[in-house]
């Protein structure tokens, strides 16, 4: 996705106008900013109930996703004057004096936490097919049980990462973190690639091979195995280790080969690190999010054996669709002074209704099953009388 132009902007016609447009939330972290929109259908009138039928006035429309790297700020202010969007929530304090004197707004702040376990307890509830898994290549999208959802361990992967036990709707509890992720990633591959944005390098580690860098457990056992401690030859013992008996210096090395070896070992060792906090507290569920993951192949099938190689295949990683979103999302759907009474998303290609519970409110979701990853969601919000 280029953060040049949003995922969301082709979605957008050019006879918008400010009063198609309302709901605003950002999440600005410190390597990329989320933006959460909501743009209003021409039309809007009842709510869906569980028979199909419209009942209570709401306020239809698509629900847009665009993101912008934190250090090109200014695109992000420029995108939301162009739009002419009005902030409802979110964001973050450092840049709210920028925001005001470049919009004339002013930042309502919600919690952090607070906002991605909401984001993705909405998500998990109230979106067809957000939750898969990905094993050998293969993308499968997972029945959410909405009475068995809770406990489950949000792990959120932005420049650092948290790992959150999640009991329920406002329950929850950050129990780990790390602070190797998407920044570390970004940073080292900056200075050891000369690559200048996170995207290139993800793109640039799609064409490596790490067994240049990384030392395997073949290598050092003659290319055998270690079968009594259940380690095959193709295991990496030493992430990096080749470039200590290797007589090269950086320059010798391929960039891809470097970028390749740097998103191995960011990617096992969060997956290690979440399954052992899932095992420490007895979480059966582990939903990874956040914008380092981005659905790469690779990012996400190194994240999946890690967890299945410390689990001994017990427990499987789960991966959101709209991954990168959850801070941006929770901002919107937490704010409430706006008047917003109850959340009601649909997809506009009704395939089958779904009635879910969310905040103890009732959720009405006719679902879409060819919904564009990342780029928008179609729904209605009830506004209070």
């Amino acid at each position: 996705m280029d953060v040049k132009k949003p995922a969301s902007q082709e979605n957008l016609n050019g006879d918008e106008s400010e009063s198609q447009i309302s709901h605003l939330a950002l999440d600005i972290g410190g390597s990329l900013i989320k933006v959460v929109y909501f743009l209003r259908s021409n039309g809007s009138g009842g709510s869906v109930d569980d028979s199909g039928k419209k009942s209570d006035p709401v306020l239809e429309g698509r629900l847009h996703f665009a993101k912008f790297e934190t250090s090109k700020i200014n695109d992000c202010l420029e995108f939301i004057r162009s739009k002419n969007l009005h902030l409802a929530g979110g964001g973050a304090y450092k840049f709210a004096d920028l925001i005001k004197e470049k919009l004339g707004v002013v930042l309502d702040k919600e919690d952090e936490m607070d906002c991605l376990v909401t984001g993705a307890n909405f998500l998990l509830k109230a979106v067809h097919q957000e939750a898969f898994t990905y094993v050998d290549g293969q993308k499968e999208f997972v029945q959410i049980d909405q009475n068995d959802l809770y406990p489950y361990l949000l792990v959120n992967i932005g420049s650092g990462v948290s790992m959150i036990k999640v009991d329920g709707d406002g329950k929850f509890e950050r129990i780990s973190g790390t602070s190797v992720g998407g920044g570390t990633f970004w940073g080292l591959g900056r200075l050891l690639t000369n690559c200048k944005s996170f995207d290139e390098l993800l793109e640039l580690s799609h064409q490596g091979n790490n067994r240049v860098i990384d030392m395997l457990v073949g290598d050092i056992y003659g290319g055998s195995e270690y079968s009594k401690i259940g380690l095959t030859s193709t295991n990496i013992a030493s992430s990096f280790g080749k470039a200590i008996s290797d007589n090269k210096e950086l320059k010798d090395y391929k960039p891809e080969d470097v970028a390749r070896s740097l998103l191995r070992m960011i990617s096992n060792n969060i997956g290690q690190i979440s399954y052992l906090n899932a095992l420490r507290f007895g979480l059966k569920r582990i939903f990874f999010a956040g914008f380092f993951i981005r659905g790469h192949a690779y990012t996400m099938d190194t994240i999946s054996v890690a967890v299945s190689f410390w689990s001994k295949g017990d427990a499987k990683a789960m991966f959101l669709r709209h991954e990168g979103f959850l801070g941006a999302l929770g901002a919107f759907v937490s704010y409430e002074n706006h008047g917003l009474g109850g959340l009601k998303t649909h997809q506009s290609v009704q395939q089958f209704a779904v009635s879910k519970t969310y905040a103890g409110k009732k959720i009405c979701c006719l679902v879409n099953e060819d919904l564009n990853d990342n780029e928008s969601i179609d729904f209605g919000v009830a506004f209070a009388a």
